[in-house]
């Protein structure tokens, strides 16, 4: 039985090894081969050389050269690239400074310390181009006035050419760059990194935070905490638009080609440098065949304007908060405003008007509902008494007496509710308005020469803005009605104490619209007091 098997076994094979082959020449699926003829049938076969995939572009021979200061000057910025691997070493912009003080430097994205990490410099593989490599420069300084500008750096790495073409525009900070690799021969996946670099470029203020910045499918992320940043770092793939440092007023971003598997890695390196990388992994490399890289950079001030003609979602870069759809036309009312009153301060005091005028039905609404609440008082305590042990027969009595006297015990906070996402609008659009970088309200504080409110995106450095905030507010408080018992009116006395020590250390822009909008309540409401009576 087992040699039936056996034999049946054999025939079953070569039946389908001979049969196969038929049936394959039958349908088409292998190619007819030529019949021989008999000149060729007496000659000796010769072998066949394979036919190569795609033809290898010869690449001329790489002269390195010594590496040089490149200055690129536009009507926007200054920028110093070193030749030896086009990294940054200074990026200067023209029209922010340092310091409001009159002799203060222009604002630097790259100060010394942050160009030792290599700012828009190439890592391949996970090495750093600018010093493993050999590099060439043979262009010369760029003076942009209007159109655009190139410079192209050539280096040669472990075997792969390096071809860097970064071109600048005049009327922009949005920096295109083209790579282009080409390996001497064929690598397994390669992988390209972009870095940045940059010291702490925020105002130092708790409501404004240097954080490292990316979209990940649409959605802005970002992380501030400056502990694990510098212990652990962070990391994230995916989808991302862009990536890099950034602060209320200012951006330093990668913006590597949509459609990429990507990867950011971001760290505090010991000295206090924000160390950023975006990775593009899986990048093939076929000898002798060019490889391109289409990515783009920012670095500069979040200009809305700007910001709104990148490309990648980098306006997404400016966080208004989800109310940010009330928040845009208030900052552009505001940006009307300064236009032809030619102050920050003033243009803040006439929206905070216009906003007041807007609501002031609803506020007058809220304050009268708060009057006729407090002449039921005595009314309320007679109830609360007669039913203190039965708290159902106590509620359907106060719903009668509310009734009964048309009041709606609900009419003084919800006016304030309903105008509350516009506050907090302000609010977003004035932290993220780089128009009050530096911009002056009163510059010096009257009678004397020291500098007060010059700078609107800072703190009142005399506190003296916040003070007087919290005392309108005390103000504010004892002018309104008494709510409750007198237990609860004291905590409500409490409130100016608190809103004076959260507002202390605000940007004083945000104060000024906090203090102009309590001296137009405490008008409004001693109005509305009086035409009650």
């Amino acid at each position: 039985m087992d040699n039936r098997r056996l034999i049946l076994s054999v025939v079953i094979c070569i039946v389908l090894l001979f049969g196969w082959q038929a049936f394959s020449e039958y349908m088409g699926w292998l190619p007819e081969q030529p019949q021989p003829t008999a000149a060729e049938q007496q000659a000796q076969p010769e072998a066949v050389s394979p036919v190569p995939a795609a033809p290898v572009i010869p690449v001329a021979k790489f002269v390195p050269s010594e590496g040089r200061e490149v200055r690129v000057n536009t009507p926007l910025y200054e920028a110093v690239f070193h030749s030896g691997g086009g990294i940054l070493q200074s990026f200067k912009l023209k029209n922010y400074k340092a310091s409001i003080l009159p002799e203060s430097p222009l604002f630097n994205m790259v100060s010394p310390a942050a160009a030792t990490v290599a700012p828009m410099g190439l890592l391949v593989n996970g090495q750093p181009s600018w010093n493993m490599g050999q590099w060439s420069f043979d262009g010369s300084d760029i003076n942009l006035e209007s159109g655009d500008a190139t410079l192209t750096f050539t280096g040669e790495m472990n075997g792969i050419r390096i071809n860097r073409v970064i071109t600048f525009h005049a009327d922009t900070y949005l920096m295109d760059e083209k790579v282009t690799l080409t390996a001497a021969s064929d690598s397994p996946a390669a992988r390209v990194s972009y870095s940045l670099g940059a010291t702490n470029f925020s105002s130092q203020s708790n409501y404004d935070a240097m954080s490292m910045a990316w979209n990940l499918k649409g959605s802005l992320e970002r992380d501030v905490d400056v502990e694990d940043l510098t212990k652990e770092g962070v990391m994230s793939s995916g989808d991302i638009a862009w990536a890099g440092l950034m602060s209320n007023y200012f951006l330093s971003a990668v913006l590597p080609e949509q459609g990429q598997n990507c990867v950011f890695k971001g760290r505090i390196t010991d000295g206090g440098v924000w160390r950023a990388a975006v990775e593009l992994q899986d990048i093939s490399l076929t000898a002798g065949q060019p490889a391109e890289l289409s990515t783009a950079w920012w670095l500069g001030p979040k200009s809305r304007d700007l910001l709104d003609a990148a490309p990648n979602d980098l306006k997404s870069s400016v966080d208004m908060g989800i109310f940010s759809f009330l928040a845009v036309p208030l900052l552009k009312l505001l940006t009307w405003f300064e236009g032809f009153l030619g102050n920050w301060g003033l243009a803040i005091i006439l929206l905070t008007i216009l906003i007041k005028i807007v609501f002031w039905p609803l506020s007058r609404k809220s304050f009268k509902s708060m009057e006729q609440m407090k002449k039921l008082q005595p009314r309320m305590k007679q109830l609360q008494e007669k039913y203190k042990n039965d708290k159902e027969a106590l509620s359907r009595e106060m719903m009668q007496l509310y009734k009964t006297y048309g009041v709606n015990p609900m009419g003084g906070c919800l006016p304030i509710l309903i105008q509350l996402p516009v506050f907090v609008a302000l609010y977003q659009a004035l932290l993220n308005c780089i128009e009050l970088r530096h911009a002056s309200f009163i510059t010096y504080l009257p009678g004397t020469d020291l500098l007060w409110l010059a700078d609107l995106s800072v703190k009142d450095p005399f506190y003296i803005t916040p003070l007087v905030m919290g005392a309108t507010m005390f103000l504010q408080q004892w002018l309104s009605p008494a709510m409750g018992d007198p237990q609860q009116r004291k905590i409500m006395m409490i409130m100016p104490v608190v809103f004076t020590v959260m507002f202390i250390n605000f940007p004083s822009g945000l104060v000024l619209y906090w203090l102009c909008n309590n001296i137009l309540s405490i008008i409004q409401q001693s109005w509305t007091l009086h035409k009650t009576k």
